[in-house]
């Protein structure tokens, strides 16, 4: 018997229980579009986290001062670190793999008064590069410039929650507001940032003026941490390592003294949002792969009580000849056919209804924002099409392969008498 012929035989035995074969495709396709469901969800989910979390910054890295724990430069252990404006200016001059640095400064519970409202805010005094290493996205007007700064000008960008407070719904690019009984008008909206990561108050609450413009209210020689992203990822490290030596030098404490310099670098916590989403993305993984693992376990059942109700049709086959290779053929033909067609439509079942969902909430109502930044986008992974295609194919072989192999082995004598 020809391959053609076993392919014959196979697809009219599956027409014949036409029934049993579809209700066995769409268990198997039920299986294959959770599968890919439920991987598009953890896939999204991760994405969802790692979005939100860099809102803070693409690559930001936070220094504060502190106090040394080592005797250096004829200084004794214990004295006080405290950053200077013009530590900012030497290091933006003397370490070029920092891409953007800005000092900054807060005025705590300013007041803040826009007509007859008044809403206790805190205000950022920061430099130009700050919108580049915060990710600070505008919606309306535009972003503090280093004119601004040179005319020690009065002008601010304000959050978009801090607007909402003072503004409800009133486009505020152009009003003016009162801080601390400083007139200031407002040049910028910031889009809403839907962030899990923040130091100090959220950016959606604030309220961000020109650095020198911050000396009516406090002495901006002492900025309270200066903020830098580096020019590239793979100078982060080194970068590092160079601004504590050139801050060591101007303030004679060791390098090697981590305690007189706390620098937190946010890249670091994305270990912990990537660990995250892996695990949940294996747990997702392992439930559909068990759900394959279900319809795998239904399709065997199916081709044992098929080789049983087939068993005289075995018998006759055998007793024209056909060889244990060809009966074998046939039954795994049978089986995986069942599995290809049912994979297919539960790619096909899984892509619609990813399309029909599209977005799920998760951080967006939390923090009003209707853009979909911090919600779940589903999408059809191709890693999970292809993987959940492999899985089913293996499960199929394995399923078809034992009572093909029962068939395969039955004595055409007793396979007539069987009644």
């Amino acid at each position: 018997m020809t391959i053609g012929g076993i392919l014959g035989e196979s697809m009219a035995a599956l027409r014949f229980n036409r029934q049993r074969s579809i209700l066995t495709m769409l268990s198997l396709a039920w299986g294959v579009s959770c599968f890919v469901i439920l991987y598009s969800y953890g896939e999204g989910f991760g994405l969802a986290l790692k979005t939100s979390f860099q809102a803070v910054g693409q690559d930001l890295v936070l220094v504060f001062g502190g106090q040394t724990s080592k005797q250096a430069g004829g200084e004794r252990a214990g004295h006080r670190v405290r950053i200077e404006r013009d530590d900012v200016i030497a290091l933006r001059d003397s370490v070029p793999m920092i891409g953007a640095i800005s000092p900054e400064a807060l005025v705590r519970g300013a007041m803040v008064v826009r007509g007859y409202r008044q809403q206790s805010m805190t205000i950022r005094s920061v430099e130009a590069p700050y919108g580049r290493v915060r990710n600070m996205t505008l919606s309306e007007g535009r972003w503090l410039s280093p004119e601004d700064d040179v005319t020690r000008a009065r002008v601010a960008v304000i959050g978009a929650k801090a607007s909402e407070k003072l503004f409800g719904e009133i486009n505020p690019v152009g009003e003016y507001i009162t801080i601390k009984g400083t007139q200031f008008q407002i040049v910028g909206l910031l889009k809403t940032k839907t962030q899990i990561s923040n130091y100090n108050t959220p950016d959606n609450e604030c309220l961000f003026i020109p650095y020198d413009t911050a000396s009516i209210f406090r002495n901006i020689k002492y900025p309270d941490n200066f903020v830098w992203t580096p020019s590239n990822p793979q100078f982060r490290k080194q970068a590092v390592t160079e601004i504590r030596a050139t801050m060591a030098r101007l303030h004679n404490f060791s390098p090697n003294d981590e305690r007189a310099l706390e620098v937190i670098v946010f890249n670091e916590f994305m270990k912990v949002i990537d660990a995250m989403s892996i695990a949940l993305q294996v747990l997702l993984g392992l439930i559909g792969a068990l759900t394959l693992a279900i319809g795998g376990i239904g399709l065997a059942n199916i081709m044992l009580v098929s080789v049983t109700q087939r068993t005289r049709e075995i018998g006759v086959l055998k007793s024209i000849g056909a060889t244990r290779g060809e009966i074998l053929l046939q039954f795994l033909f049978e089986a995986m056919v069942i599995v290809t067609f049912g994979g297919l439509l539960g790619v096909v079942i899984a892509w619609a209804a990813t399309a029909g969902i599209g977005t799920l909430p998760l951080l967006g109502p939390l923090f009003e924002d209707d853009s979909g930044t911090g919600d779940i986008h589903l999408h059809i992974s191709g890693f999970a099409v292809i993987t959940s295609t492999l899985v089913l194919e293996l499960v199929g072989l394995v399923a078809g392969l034992l009572p093909a192999l029962k068939a395969s082995r039955m004595d055409p004598i007793d396979a007539l008498r069987y009644e």
